[in-house]
C-alpha cells in the first residue's frame, strides 16, 4: 500500500539496507478487534528477524468512539467529494531503540583498504555523530594548525566537528571510519601556499580530492542537509 511504501522509503533514506527489510502481512484471523489491515515491517537482525514497524488501518474505529463517549460527531464534509464520513486512522507504530539497532546493524561492515582490514560505520550523513573531522597534516607546523583551528571553528557553527591532530593522517581516517564520520578535511601545505583547497575524504569510498573551501561549505550542506 502506499502507507507501507512510504515507511519503507523513509527506512531506507536514514541508512537501513534495503535486503534486510521485509513485510509481514497479518491474516484477517490474526487482526486487533480494531484493525482492517495490519503489515509489520521487519528488519534481519544478526540475532533474527524482528518486527521493526507495524501499519495498521485502524478504520474510523478512532473517532467512532471518541464520538460515542463525547456526544460529539466527529464527521468530516468532504467537499469534492459532496459527502459527509466518519474519517479513517492509519496507525505506524515504531520503537526508537529498535530503529537505532537496525540503523546500526546496516551501517557496520568491515573491508579492506590498502591492503588492511577497516572497520566502518557507514552512517547516513544526516545520523552520523560527527559530520565532518578537521586534520592539520603536522601538528608541529603552527601555520597548519592555526588553518585547521580556524576552519574547524567556522564548520562547528553549523555542525558537531571533530578535530584530530595525533598520529600518522591514515590512522586518523581510521579512528573517525570507526566512529561512523562521513567526511574527513585535511589542512596540508598546499592550502597555504598553493591554490588554498583542501584535500577532503569521503568514508565509504575512501576517495580523495582537492576542494576549494567555499565550494566544500557548498557540498558538506549538500551531502548533509540536501
Amino acid at each position: 500500500t502506499p502507507n507501507q511504501a512510504k515507511s519503507m522509503e523513509w527506512l531506507v533514506s536514514i541508512g537501513l539496507r534495503p535486503e534486510l527489510l521485509s513485510l509481514d502481512v497479518h491474516a484477517k484471523d490474526k487482526l486487533a478487534h480494531y484493525a482492517q489491515a495490519c503489515t509489520d515491517i521487519e528488519f534481519q537482525f544478526p540475532f533474527g528477524k524482528q518486527e521493526l514497524q507495524g501499519v495498521a488501518a485502524r478504520g474510523n474505529y478512532d473517532l467512532t468512539q471518541h464520538a460515542a463517549a463525547s456526544g460529539k460527531s466527529m464527521e468530516y464534509f468532504d467537499d469534492a467529494l459532496k459527502e459527509k464520513y466518519v474519517p479513517h486512522v492509519i496507525e505506524p507504530s515504531i520503537g526508537v531503540d529498535r530503529l537505532m539497532l537496525a540503523v546500526l546493524t546496516s551501517a557496520y561492515c568491515t573491508d579492506e583498504v590498502g591492503g588492511e582490514k577497516r572497520t566502518v560505520l557507514k552512517f547516513h550523513p544526516r545520523l552520523a555523530p560527527i559530520k565532518v573531522a578537521v586534520f592539520p597534516l603536522l601538528k608541529n607546523k603552527p601555520e597548519l594548525v592555526a588553518k585547521a583551528t580556524e576552519l574547524h571553528a567556522k564548520l562547528q557553527r553549523r555542525y558537531h566537528v571533530a578535530y584530530d591532530a595525533t598520529g600518522a593522517i591514515g590512522r586518523r581516517y581510521r579512528r573517525m571510519d570507526e566512529a561512523g564520520t562521513p567526511f574527513c578535511v585535511t589542512i596540508d601545505f598546499d592550502t597555504l601556499e598553493g591554490d588554498g583547497t583542501v584535500t577532503l575524504r569521503e568514508r565509504d569510498s575512501t576517495e580523495q580530492r582537492r576542494i576549494a573551501i567555499p565550494e566544500l561549505l557548498e557540498y558538506l550542506e549538500e551531502q548533509i542537509e540536501g
